[in-house]
């Protein structure tokens, strides 16, 4: 196992080096040698320790927020997408112990491993010092999320808010247009909204999900800064994007103006 002294320094809490490696030990790794254990365990413990510490936070930071926001933000804050992104700022995927199989398939970098191994990390912290220091651990690294509007934002459902308002304002059949690049092991995507033959915005991710997500909210924000949306859009000829960035489209010459947490590493 690679050395984890600098992980414990990003960490900011030492945690012994047995209780540790189980918390690193994907299944693929753990199968391989025999069926030791995995960190599944430690993964179950820690997100317990993980939910408690960003709920007792929403709690007492927002005194004027309801119940169902509040669920919201914690929904976004410990989503697979969120945690995986902080795994990544601390490269926590260079350290986990994985099988031949993921490894050739990128699995250092997929979004359900990387979320899984820190909420074992969490356990593990949990087990080496307490409840206090884990939640000490949490708040230092996941705790800036809970500002963060970007994050908040991924616990909407942007696609059925998109398919509301498009139903609302009769604009048309919703249409998906993903394509993807990349090898099978490390493959991106990048969707496109089109809506009554209009395209508005688009978005990218590691699945097809995400990047459908990206695109919905990308095209809500087109959406709710546009005053004058037509009612219906009966065709759209050439496509174009005006300077501000929204898209339209020339139907008889009048131009048409043009939610996770999601978070699927496959298609």
């Amino acid at each position: 196992m690679k050395n984890t002294e600098e992980l414990s320094k990003r960490l900011g809490v030492t945690i012994d080096t047995e209780t540790l490696r189980l918390a690193l030990t994907h299944r693929s790794y753990a199968y391989e040698k025999g069926g030791i254990p995995t960190n599944e365990r430690l993964e179950f413990l820690g997100d317990s320790v993980l939910g408690l510490s960003v709920t007792d936070a929403l709690y007492r930071d927002n005194p004027d927020l309801s119940e169902g926001e509040l669920a919201k933000r914690r929904s976004a804050v410990v989503s697979t997408r969120a945690l995986a992104g902080v795994a990544r700022t601390l490269d926590l995927g260079s350290y986990v112990l994985l099988g031949q199989g993921e490894k050739l398939t990128n699995g250092r970098d997929k979004a359900s491993i990387l979320a899984d191994t820190m909420e074992a990390v969490i356990g593990a912290a949990y087990l080496s010092h307490g409840i206090e220091t884990a939640r000490a651990m949490v708040m230092r690294l996941i705790g800036p999320l809970l500002r963060d509007s970007a994050v908040l934002g991924e616990g909407t459902d942007w696609k059925t808010r998109i398919q509301e308002t498009a139903a609302g304002r009769r604009l048309g059949a919703i249409d998906y247009q993903v394509d993807g690049t990349g090898p099978d092991h490390a493959r991106t995507f990048t969707a496109r909204l089109v809506i009554g033959g209009v395209e508005y915005g688009a978005g990218g991710g590691h699945s097809k999900k995400e990047a459908e997500q990206a695109a919905a909210a990308a095209s809500w924000k087109l959406l709710t800064d546009v005053e004058d949306v037509p009612a219906t859009v009966t065709g759209a000829g050439d496509v174009g994007v005006r300077p501000e960035g929204i898209v339209t489209g020339s139907a008889g010459g009048a131009p048409g103006h043009s939610q996770r947490p999601e978070s699927a590493d496959g298609a």
